[in-house]
């Protein structure tokens, strides 16, 4: 481990000098943090099991659907569902995700991280459950908004409690591997629809298979230690002795970092805790501070990037999926199944390429580089539909450009910011406003989508989600911060 006298070599190489109006304020900045891949593994792997089962109900979802109204193989008397009936099926979840991220709001410091993935895997497996099983269409819709309860909190927790146990030097990549296991999981639900959509009640199996995996994230986070900043949180909001909770929170330290002696995360620790004693931790963060000073900011670049997420149209762009593989004479094409597990094998390698290089090469030029390739994307599209509907060649390529450009920067990386922006105190609660903002925005854009196709058409709808795209790049541009290698502590001082 650096001496003293190396770290502050380091400190004065890697930060730049602060503004004059800030001259007061210690940037607080450790050396590397020593760590242990092989202990960094299980921190990451539980949480994002619940991003895995977000992804798989989107895969599995559109399969289901399918057996569920067919009458050769729904094996039910309700099978006859309205055009309303299947979009609760289909929506179901969003909806639950809606009240699981609201609801995070107000639990979320009271449970902690770790807690609240424990109730996520819960909410997860009881939803299955009761869809998987359920006699008639009523118990079904309930099945689908417990699933979609534990959408929105595990999707509200995860991130955080990977951001605040993951060493600074890989917390990037394991972020953004969160947004991996959300595609792998599509491509698992893809592939189990695919398998059982010709099966008698073959929807069941499909929601049934997801049991297993929400009982190993359960266990896993009732083994996991809480996250050491969370505890140290709560013991400076007076909810704790101190020093025990320190001694306590420097044992989960050394279990997350693979470190077998305290002195080697006491550092860490004693800094975590200046940084809370320095901007005022004490006091128990009210609701209007989430809008105000540096949280205004970290709330305007996290909601603002989960919006432009969705309202770029992302939701749209993959329902004309199996249309516009039809037109090219793709023979797969009129099984929407194997296309839709052609795109989640695409999606599944541009993001392990966002993986790999987003802690070489920055959030920032992987956001404005994916962002500039959906706009160009969006507007080939737009001139498909609009001036050369016979050249289906150009749809293709649109199509597959946008999903690798997605891949490549909203959809790892606008999870890896929200959960590095906001500062410690008010993370729980910004992070549940900004998912909050994500899966609102996501139902909008579904639910708009229809009525304004038959107001202005196809082709000049794709080409208004590629203005906004183009908004969103300036927004990128102008407002949203590179991270990269710092720690939380670093990155809230730099707010």
């Amino acid at each position: 481990m650096a001496s003293k006298d190396e770290r502050d070599v380091e400190i004065h190489v890697s930060s730049p000098p602060p503004d004059d109006c800030e001259a007061t304020r210690p940037l607080l900045t450790a050396a590397c943090e020593a760590y242990s891949v092989s202990a960094a593994i299980l921190p990451f792997f539980f949480p994002a099991l619940g991003g895995l089962l977000y992804g798989y109900d989107i895969g599995a979802t559109s399969g289901a659907t399918i057996s569920l109204k067919s009458s050769a193989f729904s094996g039910t008397s309700w099978c006859n569902l309205s055009s309303v009936q299947t979009g609760l099926v289909v929506s179901g979840s969003l909806y639950g995700a809606l009240i699981g991220s609201a609801t995070a709001f107000t639990i979320a410091d009271f449970l902690g991280r770790r807690r609240e993935l424990v109730v996520a895997s819960v909410s997860y497996l009881v939803g299955a459950l009761l869809t998987a099983a359920a006699p008639n269409f009523l118990i079904m819709v309930v099945g689908r908004f417990l699933y979609g309860i534990g959408i929105g909190l595990a999707m509200h927790a995860a991130p955080m409690y990977i951001a605040e146990t993951a060493p600074s030097q890989i917390r990037g990549m394991l972020i953004s591997l969160k947004e991996f296991f959300i595609v792998l999981g599509m491509l698992l639900g893809y592939i189990v629809g695919n398998l059982f959509v010709e099966v008698l009640s073959g929807w069941r199996y499909m929601y049934a298979a997801s049991t297993p995996i929400c009982v190993i994230m359960g266990i896993g986070m009732c083994w996991l230690p809480a996250s050491p900043r969370w505890l140290l949180l709560c013991a400076t909001q007076g909810k704790g002795n101190l020093r025990e909770t320190k001694e306590n929170a420097t044992r989960c330290l050394c279990r997350l970092r693979g470190q077998p002696s305290p002195d080697l995360v006491s550092e860490q620790v004693n800094l975590i805790l200046d940084e809370l004693s320095y901007v005022g931790e004490e006091k128990k963060a009210g609701f209007s501070e989430i809008f105000q000073g540096k949280c205004l900011k970290a709330m305007i670049i996290g909601c603002g990037l989960v919006f432009f997420q969705q309202v770029t149209g992302q939701p749209s762009v993959l329902y004309y999926a199996a249309t516009i593989f039809q037109s090219a004479g793709f023979s797969g094409a009129s099984d929407a199944t194997r296309v839709s597990i052609l795109l989640g094998v695409l999606k599944l390698i541009m993001t392990g390429v966002a993986v790999l290089v987003v802690d070489k090469l920055g959030r920032r030029p992987l956001l404005i580089g994916g962002v500039g390739g959906i706009a160009v994307a969006l507007f080939l599209l737009s001139s498909y539909y609009t001036f050369f509907s016979g050249a289906s060649y150009v749809a293709v390529i649109a199509l597959l450009l946008y999903v690798g450009s997605y891949q490549l920067s909203f959809g790892p990386i606008g999870w890896l910011m929200i959960s590095e922006v906001f500062p410690l105190k008010l993370r729980g609660r910004g992070l549940s406003v900004a998912v909050l903002v994500n899966f609102a925005s996501n139902a909008l854009v579904t639910f708009a989508f229809s009525p304004l196709e038959d107001l202005i058409g196809t082709g000049v709808l794709f080409a208004s989600f590629g203005v906004i795209a183009v908004a969103s790049l300036a927004f990128i541009f102008c407002i949203v911060p590179e991270t990269k290698g710092l720690t939380l502590e670093e990155i809230e001082a730099k707010l």
